[in-house]
């Protein structure tokens, strides 16, 4: 038995009735397969992982520096946690992307080690100071040669 279409109408809620309904429910979207990532492009998330870790463990020295002595700028030195704990989180989410061989993981780990290798050539060599960024700088070697390993490049293209 069909409805009076008068029926139908008051039936309808507000919203409905001002900005549409759904003409049907949308269908559950399929399982992505995830394929297994290479060895090489796991190595390359442990050490993005390093990094998140390195630059976690930078925004608390900076965070206890900030609470505990007398900052010139209280606001430049907030500003300096907040950003540094914002890398470490930006880099331990592109981290899981590359466990996962995400197709979306690649660009922003590159653009990262090449913020932190000027990072790390400006640490070592202009202000003198090798034991910071030597360690910098052999990280982001290594995951640039990670990345640029042949099975890391193709499973990026393996499309399921």
């Amino acid at each position: 038995m069909s409805e009076d279409p008068a029926d139908q109408r008051r039936r309808r809620s507000l919203a409905d009735r001002f900005l549409g309904a759904a003409a049907e429910p949308t269908a559950p979207r399929p399982r992505r397969e995830h394929s297994e990532a290479p060895r090489s492009l796991r190595w390359a998330a442990l050490v993005v992982g390093v990094q998140a870790l390195a630059v976690a463990a930078l925004a608390g020295w900076l965070l206890v520096l900030t609470v505990t002595e007398t900052p010139a700028d209280v606001g430049r030195a907030v500003a300096e946690v907040v950003f540094a704990a914002l890398g470490a989180a930006v880099l331990a989410f592109v981290a899981r992307g590359l466990w996962r061989a995400a197709s979306w993981s690649r660009g922003p780990v590159v653009a990262l080690q090449i913020f932190l290798g000027l990072f790390g050539y400006t640490s070592a060599f202009t202000y003198e100071r090798p034991l910071i960024g030597l360690p910098v700088l052999v990280l982001v070697a290594a995951e640039l040669y990670l990345l640029a390993t042949p099975e890391s490049r193709l499973a990026f293209f393996h499309r399921p």
